[in-house]
C-alpha cells in the first residue's frame, strides 16, 4: 500500500520530465553487438571465437527484475532450468543440460562464479542463498563439459559478473518492492572519486545493504533476511587490484515442504503437515572475504585471487536437528599470453586452482514435538527442548587442487584450434568424534581424481557468423554429505559410491542476421558413466542416499534468438532434452530406456519488452512439457505454460531517474508443480509453482 502512495506521488512529477531526458535506449538506435566473455579463463573474448556453447543472460532487454532468486535471471538462456521450489529454506535449483535437476539441496553439477571467485564449494555443492543478486550486471553461462576450464562440474560454468560502480563523485540508487507477502529494500551506492583537476582517478567503490522478510505465498514459508556487499578498485603501480566482502544473515527462512499430488490439486499453498510439526527451517550466517589481483606482464595477463569465508547453519529437519560450522579458503593463479611471432598467432593460457572447505557436523534428535510435560527419554532426555541426544559429532574436510592449460592457434581463413587439458585431485576426510557401543566410527579417507582433456574447433567465414565443435570430458564427485549418507546406516565413507564421469561432442552455429536480429543453434550428445542418483531412504522423511546408474546418454538440442530494435527487445530460447537410462539395474529391476527423472523433453522461454516515449511494457512466458520425477517413470509432472507481465515507466529529471513498475506472475494463476523431488518417499514429489503474485517496485537513482 505505501508503495502504491508513493506511485501517486511521484506520478506528476514524472509525467512533466521533458522527452528530451528518457532513457538513452530510446534516443539511439539499437544494433545488436558481439559480446565479449572472459569464460575461457582468458582475456576478454568475442563468443564467436569460442569453441563452447555460451550464452550471455539477457538482463538488459528485461527491465525492472525482482532479483529474489536466478530463476529472475537466468530466463532465456537456452539448457538452463531453474527450478523455483517456492521454499525460502531451499534455494532455486539450477540444471544445465540436465546437469543439477535432481539436487536435493544447493546447486549440484555447475561452477557458479561471481567475478572469477568459485561460489562452488570443492565438493562440488553449491549454496547460492547468500549472493546478493541486486549488484548483479551480467551472467555468462557456458552449457556443456567445462571440466577442462574448472573442474569437478558436468553440466557447465554459470560466471556471474558485478555492477561497475558509476562513474562520477557518488551515485545512489534505492529499489523497493512488495508483493507475495514479501517485501524486500535494497540501497546501493557507488562511486570513482575525482581529483582537483576533475580527472577520475583509479579507485571506485560500491556498497549494498538489503532487507528481504514477510510470510511467502505458501503456509509455513515465512523469511527474514539482510546482506551487506561492498567492492572496492584500484590500480596500484600497475596492478589492478580489488577487495569484495559480503555478510549474510538469514535467521529464519521455513521448510514449507513438498506436496503429494492430491495436496498440489486441492491448494498449492498448502505444507508437508510433518515439517510443521517438526519445526522444519533453517538460519544461515555466511560471511566471504575477496581479494583480486590483474597485471600486464610481458605481453600477457597474470590474474589471481585469494578468498575466505566462514557458513554457520542451523537445519532443524523432520528426521535431525542438523547443525553446520563451515569454513573455506582458496586461491587461483592464471596466465595467458598470445603471441604473433609463429606463422599463425599463438594463445597459451595456464593455471592452478586450489581450494580448502572444513565442516565441523552436527546432529541431533529432534524433539519439537515432544512436550515439556511429558517423560524424558534417551532421545529426548530434555522434554520442550528441540534439541534432543546427539546423533552425529564428526569434523568433515574436503579439499582441491587443480591445474590446467589451454593452447590455442589463430589458423588462416578464420579458424581457431584449441585444446586443453587440466587435472583435479579431490581429497574426502571424515573424523568421528560420537563413537559408542551402539555408533560405530565413521571416520574415512577418499581420494577422487581425474584427467579431463578437450578439444575445440572454430570456423569463422565471416565476421557475424560463426561454426564450432569441440569433444570434452567432465568429472563430478560427489559430496561429503552425499558419501556419508549411507542408505544401509553403514559406518563410513560410502565406498561404493564413484564420481560420475561425462564424454560429450558439440557442434554448433551462431550468426547475426543483420543488425538487429542473433540466433545460436548446438546440437550435443554426452555419455555419462556412474551418474549420481538421490533417493529418499524408506521410512525416514527427509533422509537421503546417493547411488551410481550404471550409463546413461543425453541427446540435446538448443536454440536461442534474440531481437532487439529501438523500442522492442524480445527472446526465445527452446531446449530438446531426451536423455536416457542406458543401464541402470537396481536389484533385479532394470531402469534401462526409461527417462532420466527431473528434466523435460521440452522447454521454452521466451519474453518481449515494448517501450513507448515514458512507458513500456513486457511479457514473458515459461512452457515445459511432462517430466518424470521418479526412476522407474511411474510417477510424473505435468506440463505446464506459466505467463508473467510488467509495466512501468522509466524517467530523468536533472540528476534523478525514476522507474515504477507493477509486476503479476503466474498472470492466469496456473496451478502446476514448478520442481520435482525424486525418488521421493510418502509420495511427496512435488513442490508447487507461486500462485499468482501482483508485485508493486520503486527504483529510484540519483547522480
Amino acid at each position: 500500500m505505501a508503495l502504491a502512495v508513493a506511485h501517486a506521488a511521484l506520478l506528476p512529477a514524472v509525467l512533466r520530465a521533458q522527452r528530451d531526458s528518457l532513457t538513452r535506449r530510446d534516443t539511439l538506435a539499437q544494433r545488436l553487438q558481439s559480446v565479449r566473455t572472459t569464460v575461457t579463463r582468458d582475456a576478454a573474448r568475442p563468443t564467436f571465437e569460442l569453441p563452447f556453447a555460451v550464452t550471455t543472460a539477457p538482463l538488459t532487454a528485461r527491465p525492472a527484475l525482482r532479483r529474489t532468486g536466478v530463476s529472475d535471471l537466468l530466463l532465456g538462456v537456452p539448457g538452463v532450468q531453474v527450478q523455483d521450489r517456492a521454499n525460502p529454506s531451499q534455494d532455486q535449483r539450477i540444471a544445465l543440460r540436465g546437469f543439477g535437476a535432481r539436487s536435493a539441496f544447493g546447486v549440484r553439477g555447475v561452477r557458479v562464479l561471481r567475478d572469477g571467485v568459485p561460489v562452488s564449494l570443492p565438493d562440488g555443492q553449491t549454496p547460492t542463498d547468500w549472493i546478493d543478486l541486486e549488484t548483479i550486471d551480467r551472467i555468462d553461462v557456458v552449457r556443456g563439459t567445462a571440466a577442462a576450464l574448472y573442474g569437478n562440474a558436468a553440466g557447465g560454468v554459470i560466471d556471474m559478473r558485478s555492477r561497475t560502480p558509476t562513474a562520477s563523485p557518488f551515485s545512489a540508487q534505492t529499489r523497493i518492492w512488495d508483493g507475495g507477502g514479501l517485501q524486500r529494500g535494497n540501497v546501493q551506492l557507488s562511486g570513482a572519486p575525482a581529483d582537483s583537476t576533475g580527472h577520475w582517478q583509479r579507485t571506485a567503490w560500491l556498497l549494498s545493504a538489503m532487507r528481504t522478510q514477510g510470510n511467502g505465498p505458501r503456509t509455513w514459508s515465512r523469511f527474514d533476511a539482510s546482506s551487506v556487499f561492498a567492492r572496492a578498485l584500484a590500480t596500484v603501480v600497475g596492478t589492478r587490484l580489488e577487495v569484495q566482502g559480503t555478510r549474510y544473515d538469514a535467521p529464519r527462512a521455513e521448510n514449507t515442504g513438498a506436496l503429494t499430488a492430491a495436496e498440489l490439486a486441492r491448494d498449492p499453498r498448502l505444507p508437508d503437515s510433518l515439517n510443521i510439526t517438526r519445526r522444519s527451517r533453517k538460519a544461515v550466517l555466511q560471511s566471504q572475504l575477496s581479494l583480486l589481483a590483474e597485471r600486464d606482464v610481458a605481453g600477457g595477463t597474470v590474474r589471481g585471487s585469494l578468498f575466505t569465508g566462514s557458513r554457520t547453519l542451523d537445519n532443524p529437519l523432520p528426521f535431525a536437528m542438523v547443525a553446520v560450522n563451515r569454513r573455506v579458503a582458496g586461491g587461483s593463479v592464471h596466465g595467458s599470453w598470445r603471441t604473433t611471432r609463429l606463422a599463425w598467432p599463438l594463445r597459451v593460457g595456464a593455471g592452478l586452482d586450489a581450494q580448502r572447505q572444513l565442516d565441523e557436523r552436527y546432529n541431533y534428535e529432534n524433539c519439537t514435538a515432544v512436550v515439556a510435560t511429558a517423560a524424558p527419554t534417551t532421545a529426548c532426555p530434555r522434554p520442550g527442548n528441540e534439541r534432543g541426544a546427539t546423533r552425529l559429532d564428526q569434523q568433515e574436510r574436503a579439499s582441491n587442487v587443480g591445474g590446467y592449460g589451454r593452447v590455442e592457434v589463430e589458423a588462416p581463413h578464420g579458424v581457431f584450434v584449441s585444446g586443453a587439458l587440466r587435472q583435479d585431485r579431490v581429497q574426502f576426510r571424515v573424523r568421528d568424534r560420537f563413537v559408542t557401543a551402539t555408533n560405530a566410527d565413521d571416520s574415512g579417507d577418499r581420494t577422487l581424481q581425474a584427467v579431463s582433456p578437450m578439444l575445440g574447433v572454430v570456423w569463422r567465414p565471416v565476421t557475424r557468423w560463426s561454426l564450432y565443435g569441440n569433444l570434452s570430458t567432465a568429472f563430478e564427485t560427489p559430496t561429503i554429505t552425499e558419501l556419508t549418507n549411507q542408505e544401509t546406516g553403514a559406518a563410513g565413507l560410502n565406498v561404493k559410491l564413484e564420481p560420475q564421469r561425462t564424454r560429450t561432442s558439440e557442434v554448433g552455429t551462431q550468426a547475426f542476421l543483420g543488425d538487429h536480429l542473433k540466433a545460436d543453434v548446438s546440437l550435443f550428445q554426452a555419455a555419462v558413466l556412474d551418474e549420481l542418483v538421490p533417493f529418499d531412504v524408506p521410512n525416514q522423511p527427509g533422509r537421503r542416499a546417493f547411488r551410481n546408474a550404471g550409463r546413461t546418454t543425453r541427446t540435446g538440442m538448443e536454440s536461442s534468438v534474440r531481437a532487439q530494435w529501438r523500442t522492442v527487445d524480445a527472446g526465445a530460447a527452446y531446449t530438446h532434452s531426451r536423455f536416457r537410462f542406458d543401464r541402470y539395474d537396481v536389484g533385479a529391476v532394470s531402469y534401462a530406456g526409461k527417462p532420466i527423472p527431473g528434466v523435460p523433453e521440452h522447454y521454452l522461454q521466451a519474453f518481449g519488452t515494448l517501450r513507448r516515449g515514458l512507458l513500456w511494457s513486457g511479457v514473458e512466458v515459461t512452457a515445459s512439457s511432462s517430466a518424470s520425477a521418479n526412476d522407474a517413470g511411474t510417477v510424473n509432472g505435468a506440463g505446464f505454460a506459466v505467463w508473467n507481465w510488467r509495466a512501468g515507466f522509466d524517467a530523468a529529471a536533472g540528476g534523478m531517474r525514476v522507474q515504477p513498475t507493477m509486476s503479476i506472475e503466474n498472470l492466469f494463476d496456473r496451478r502446476y508443480a514448478s520442481s520435482l523431488v525424486i525418488n521421493a518417499t510418502r509420495n511427496r514429489y512435488f513442490e508447487p509453482g507461486l500462485p499468482r503474485r501482483v508485485t508493486f517496485l520503486m527504483s529510484l537513482q540519483w547522480r
